[in-house]
């Protein structure tokens, strides 16, 4: 079943692991998307509960303008504009990530920049946006944080970037700023945090 077809279920809805979950993050040349432009995509899917990494998709992407690109945003993710110069532009690579957030839900770590992002695209190429259930493992490490911390006087304020994140459930260190580690990473963490919180369905981790 779907994730797409499950948004009227209410009664506890469908177990959380009946479905495809593709994590997904982004590599841009700025964090202004009315101005700066995708230039990587890493997903990774989870399936039946199970990260299946030898079904990863990573693109890069050539953006419009890319001799120009900002030298803080190469700062970054290291990408240089060399290695754009053969890559799809955005337009040829929509299909493939379309069909993929057709499939089933979104998993994004600090979800609301890379769905700007990515809406800005589809809306600009005249496609309709899929509109998958998106799950935002920030989400997730506040609502473990509250628990963790209710009773505590004056808590610490959470750890939200994703390597801090990842740090305090005890996961490795990956390379950040990498769309398919990103990516990757944020399926683990989804991972670990769904099982501490006792989520069982899709209903509760939304």
């Amino acid at each position: 079943m779907r994730f797409s077809g499950w948004r009227s279920w209410f009664g506890g809805g469908p177990r959380w692991d009946e479905g495809v979950i593709w994590a997904l993050d982004l590599e841009t040349t700025g964090l202004r998307p009315d101005t700066d432009h995708i230039i990587s995509i890493g997903m990774v899917p989870i399936r039946a509960g199970v990260i299946r990494y030898g079904e990863r998709w990573h693109q890069l992407v050539r953006p419009a303008g890319v001799a120009a690109m900002p030298t803080e945003g190469i700062r970054a993710h290291h990408i240089l504009p060399a290695e754009l110069d053969q890559a799809p532009p955005i337009g040829e690579v929509l299909p493939q990530l379309e069909a993929r957030l057709r499939e089933g839900a979104l998993l994004v770590h600090c979800a609301d920049l890379d769905l700007r992002f990515l809406r800005r695209e589809f809306k600009r190429h005249d496609l309709s946006w899929p509109r998958p259930v998106v799950i935002d493992t920030v989400d997730l490490m506040l609502r473990w944080h509250h628990r963790q911390q209710q009773w505590t006087p004056h808590p610490p304020p959470p750890r939200t970037a994703l390597r801090e994140a990842r740090a305090d459930v005890r996961l490795p260190d990956y390379p950040s700023h990498d769309a398919l580690s990103d990516a990757l990473a944020t399926a683990e963490l989804f991972l670990v945090l769904r099982q501490r919180l006792g989520l069982a369905t899709l209903q509760g981790i939304r």
